[in-house]
């Protein structure tokens, strides 16, 4: 398994997703809140003014990011989470068909199709490993890949992310 690093992802507020606005030309200050998950964003500005100052107006942008995930059914984590993606051929997000090459004893390269699982191992970091499909065949080497995905999302967020293997299942059973 391999673990790649990757940049922060955490705003200036501390709070994934609530960024700091304040415009005198405009009169505005407050939070903006934006969730992103499938395609889909939702966001609200959270004035300073109507909720009795800056630190209020904080709390109150965090419960409305809490509010807005759960809408999405996105899971509450500061973790980056990656929801469908129309680019993603295999249908299960983490999960990608890919020929990886090694060299063998004789010096030659060689090429094994596999289904290769990634996932967030933590704050900057990336996990990635892999199942032969010529070793386990088609069918079972997705399904392994998927269970293996399915466990790492486990770990990250505590629970798999209901709303990404709704869609995905049939390929999953099909498989």
């Amino acid at each position: 398994m391999k673990e790649i690093r990757i940049g922060s992802h955490m705003a200036k507020s501390g709070h994934k997703g609530i960024s700091r606005i304040d415009s005198e030309a405009k009169k505005m200050h407050g939070w903006y809140v934006r969730v992103r998950f499938n395609n889909e964003t939702r966001s609200k500005f959270v004035t300073d003014r109507q909720h009795g100052g800056k630190e209020e107006a904080l709390k109150a942008a965090v419960e409305c990011r809490d509010q807005l995930e759960r809408e999405l059914g996105k899971p509450r984590t500061d973790w980056v989470v990656v929801g469908s993606n129309p680019r993603n051929r295999v249908g299960v997000a983490g999960v990608r068909r890919a020929v990886k090459k090694y060299k063998g004893k004789d010096g030659k390269v060689y090429e094994n199709e596999v289904y290769e699982v990634s996932w967030n191992a933590g704050r900057e970091k990336k996990g990635r490993t892999s199942v032969s499909i010529r070793k386990y065949g088609e069918a079972r080497a997705f399904r392994m890949a998927c269970a293996i995905r399915r466990e790492k999302e486990r770990q990250m967020y505590g629970e798999p992310v209901a709303a990404k293997w709704a869609a995905a299942i049939s390929k999953v059973c099909a498989a």
